[in-house]
């Protein structure tokens, strides 16, 4: 297993990709994003822990409803992409565990009540499963234009919250939402030029 990626990978995934602002008329099918999350899902996290639970934001209608959660700059760029996903983390994450580290009979026992490290786990967790999330619909072809700039709560209680009148979204789950990443195929008259990064020297340390 231990064979390097060829270039073109390597520019696919990292050097030539871009964040989009701008997207084509180009709709992502249901067996794309479910190839995607295919892919995701095999990456490590803390215990096989697994707190990433994913909302396809597609239709018009659930389009309005997120929309409202939107900072300014935000609003244009969700509405033209074909689908948003809502990266979230669950706070029940622990609760699956038994399934996902069989080998550690008592592995739920390590966060049961303790609300700091299951927050702190989660995030971190589903933070690195939304780098996992981009990476692989990079590799399916597909651009990315992550987002932070969104109202927590409302989408929490929009799309993570069971009401009288909707079921819930993820039964026995307490979701958060992390960030939101737009998904499709880029429209790369509206790229800005490219920003810089740090240098080696800049960023890390041999010890």
């Amino acid at each position: 297993m231990n064979k390097a990626m060829t270039e073109l990978g390597l520019d696919l995934l990292f050097r030539q990709a871009r964040s989009q602002n701008g997207w084509l008329d180009k709709t992502v099918s249901d067996d794309t994003l479910k190839n995607l999350y295919d892919l995701m899902r095999w990456g490590p996290t803390s215990a096989n822990g697994c707190p990433a639970r994913i909302v396809f934001v597609r239709s018009a209608e659930a389009k309005q409803r997120l929309l409202p959660a939107l900072s300014a700059g935000n609003v244009e760029k969700a509405l033209s992409a074909p689908v948003t996903a809502i990266i979230g983390y669950d706070m029940l994450f622990h609760e699956q565990l038994p399934k996902l580290f069989p080998h550690n009979p008592g592995v739920r026992d390590w966060f049961a009540g303790q609300p700091e490290l299951i927050e702190s786990t989660a995030l971190r967790n589903s933070s690195m499963q939304g780098g996992y999330f981009i990476l692989a619909a990079r590799a399916l072809g597909l651009d990315c234009g992550p987002m932070s700039g969104f109202d927590h709560h409302w989408v929490d209680q929009e799309f993570f919250t069971p009401d009288t009148d909707r079921p819930p979204a993820f039964a026995g789950m307490q979701i958060k939402s992390n960030f939101l990443c737009n998904l499709g195929y880029g429209d790369t008259t509206k790229l800005f030029a490219r920003s810089p990064r740090l240098e080696f020297e800049e960023a890390c340390l041999l010890l």
